[in-house]
């Protein structure tokens, strides 16, 4: 299994996890380093792909308050 996967462009400066999604997601794939700007993050799994979604952060909440937390939107196939 690999990485999340995202924008080429991005830099992993930033601690993330992910929340919800499949119950058998590896938990090596639920934390990650990512860009402090991504917003989506697309993580392959079982011949599709598990879709998240950053959620607008509360009031005063940084990096410092802990990782980016990403949650779980929907799947999708890989055309075959």
């Amino acid at each position: 299994m690999s990485s999340p996967a995202g924008p080429s462009r991005l830099r992993p400066d930033t601690d993330a996890v992910l929340r919800g999604g499949p119950d058998d997601l590896p938990a090596e794939l639920r934390t990650f380093r990512t860009d402090r700007d991504a917003g989506t993050v697309k993580v392959p799994f079982y011949g599709g792909y598990e879709h998240f979604e950053r959620r607008a952060a509360e009031p005063g909440a940084g990096p410092a308050d802990g990782p980016v937390e990403f949650h779980w939107i929907g799947r999708t196939r890989v055309a075959e």
